[in-house]
Order: structure tokens, then sequence, then C-alpha cells
């Protein structure tokens, strides 16, 4: 990633602070990815295929923590700013398709 700060654009899916949490989230998965990358690049003898195998995995649980947040950010975003409870409601349903679709 580069050292430019991503900008924040004000929209309703996400406040600006959800935004930059998950951005923040994302750069440390980026970061753990680089650090497979490098394992993966000197491993010299099978023993060190575990130490990425576990590195691996570490990152996509983390991705997975990412996508995890993404949605309840939304889901909070989205019901909060809904003008009655049948609103909220279907917000909440097309979210919870959309971890259904993805997940």
């Amino acid at each position: 990633m580069s050292d430019t700060p991503l900008k924040i654009v004000q929209g309703t899916a996400l406040s600006p602070q959800q935004k930059t949490d998950l951005l923040h989230r994302l750069a440390r998965v980026e970061g753990q990815l680089r650090g497979v990358q490098k394992l993966l690049a000197s491993a010299a003898v099978p023993a060190d295929c575990e130490a990425v195998a576990q590195q691996m995995a570490a990152s996509r649980k983390a991705l997975d923590r990412a996508f995890v947040t993404l949605l309840t950010s939304a889901i909070t975003t989205h019901t909060s700013g809904a003008s009655n409870l049948e609103e909220a409601s279907l917000r909440a349903r097309t979210l919870a398709e959309m971890f259904g679709k993805f997940a």
C-alpha cells in the first residue's frame, strides 16, 4: 500500500470512524501477507512450509475478521438510520443476504 492515506469519502455506508478502523485492519492484513511472501521466498526446508501455512491461516482469519467488522458496522449504521422498525428490518435482511452470499 502506498504511504499516501486514502481519502475517506463521506456517505451513508459506514461512518468515517468505521471506515478508518476497517482501513487500518486491512493495512495490518496487507502487512501480514507481505510477511507470508517473505517467509515463502526464503523457505529452504519442508519444515519452513509449516510456518508459511501458519501465517497464511492467520492472515485468512484476520481478513475474515475484517469482513465481519464490515458487515457488523454496516448493520449498525444502516439500521440506525432507518425511519421505522419495518425499514430497519428490511435493511438488516438485505445485509444478512449479503452475509450469506459472501461468507
